[in-house]
């Protein structure tokens, strides 16, 4: 009994961490970052200045999503409260091109594993809500779960938003009491 143990310990614990790779794709590993900043403002993602206005201070920031088309860090007047970090995946006129990688996201997204330096493991989770082309905006707000201290006022939203005549799929990571609004344009 104890050699069939040992011998099938390693087949057990291959396949617990094949299981846990659906968790891990580029989406999340770039979100767990920023995450993992969110308690410092984002001020580690901060790159060059690339705007102010009389209520917010834009930066480039310094990471982003393989393949997206910009990505942000706004400071507002309100303090480091009012920090949002905003990532533009596409922007695009086919609709259903945007919705199919609307849906993408949201799968890499829902239920991942975030993992905090010095806190615990948070779980992402949101209830999808399907875009539709009548509709100009569609959004799907993520929590992490258990809400616990300051991470419990952490908001990951996944946008698509019908701009002029682009469609506009974005990844925001906000505070869920002060948000600033702003387009990564």
């Amino acid at each position: 009994m104890r050699r069939a143990i040992l011998v099938m310990a390693p087949v057990v614990l291959s396949a617990s961490l094949s299981a846990q790779g659906v968790f891990s794709n580029k989406t999340q590993v770039i979100l767990e970052k920023v995450i993992q900043d969110y308690p410092n403002h984002f001020y580690h993602l901060r790159g060059e200045r690339i705007g102010q206005a009389v209520q917010s201070v834009r930066y480039r920031s310094t990471i982003q999503l393989p393949g997206s088309a910009s990505s942000t860090v706004t400071v507002g007047s309100a303090g480091p409260e009012g920090s949002d970090w905003s990532c533009t995946i596409v922007e695009t006129t086919d609709f259903k091109a945007a919705r199919a990688r609307y849906s993408e996201i949201y799968a890499q997204l829902s239920n991942s594993i975030i993992s905090t330096d010095g806190q615990k493991t948070f779980i992402l989770s949101g209830e999808y809500e399907t875009p539709a082309e009548d509709r100009k905006y569609t959004q799907v707000s993520f929590s992490l779960l258990p809400a616990v201290g300051q991470m419990k006022r952490v908001r990951v939203e996944l946008t698509l938003d019908q701009e002029d005549k682009d469609w506009v799929l974005r990844i925001r990571v906000t505070d869920n009491d002060l948000r600033i609004y702003t387009t990564s344009r």
